[in-house]
């Protein structure tokens, strides 16, 4: 990998829900930042902190389509790629 290329993106694409309405849409960053908030501190999906700027339940259903769409799998072997690099 040159220095000018970036790796694709681990997040699948989001598509608006089809009945449409809700919010204004939510950055990945923060959604990413609250899914790993509550599954590695062992929080309740509806006591996540508003700080995150996301609703429990936003990131309940982006964890459930990034879930069926195999993110943690490739992230995992993403982490092991950097991590098992030899200089």
């Amino acid at each position: 990998m040159n220095s000018g290329s970036r790796p694709p993106p681990l997040l699948p694409s989001f598509a608006a829900r089809p009945q449409g309405g809700g919010t204004a849409p939510c950055g990945e960053r923060a959604v990413f930042a609250a899914v790993v908030y509550a599954l590695t501190g062992g929080c309740a999906w509806r006591h996540l902190p508003p700080t995150f700027g996301t609703s429990p339940a936003t990131a309940h259903r982006r964890f459930t389509v990034w879930t069926e769409a195999g993110l943690w799998r490739r992230l995992h072997r993403a982490v092991l790629k950097v991590c098992c690099k030899r200089p």
